[in-house]
């Protein structure tokens, strides 16, 4: 018995001709947001002003959804040239530095750390306090 294997699982499957199904999510997202701000600028302006932004956001949804920029997909394009501009472009090696980045993460679970070890040792002050009245049957001396 034989059974076909899928060769190329890396493409995503088409739905209506070429378009995919994420393409036409973003363009029916996109389209509906274009049409929304179209027909809402209509009501109260003429035509010449409700058509400019509507077909900003068009343009902007078909690019995100057709355009690809070095074999990357627009919208991962865009976000690694952001993040490009914003990483600083050197960095240094400063040995037993420890970490450079802490997340807030790591952060939050230091201050439970910190409270808990806090906590210890107020329980570790309270039990002494307690031990020395059983000890001295109620009487504490202050020396």
């Amino acid at each position: 018995m034989q059974f076909q294997v899928p060769q190329n699982v890396q493409r995503e499957d088409t739905i209506i001709g070429s378009v995919t199904l994420r393409q036409l999510i973003i363009l029916a997202i996109g389209g509906g947001l274009a049409y929304g701000i179209y027909v809402s600028l209509g009501k109260t302006y003429v035509q010449a002003v409700a058509l400019p932004p509507a077909l900003f956001i068009g343009g902007i949804t078909a690019a995100v959804a057709f355009v690809k920029v070095h074999g990357m997909e627009f919208h991962i394009y865009l976000m690694s040239l952001i993040q490009y501009h914003y990483i600083p472009k050197q960095r240094y090696w400063i040995q037993n530095t420890g970490t450079p980045f802490i997340s807030p993460f790591e952060i939050e679970i230091e201050k439970k750390k910190e409270k808990e070890k806090n906590k210890k040792i107020l329980d570790n002050k309270k039990l002494k306090e307690i031990s020395q009245l059983v000890d001295t049957y109620g009487k504490i001396s202050n020396k």
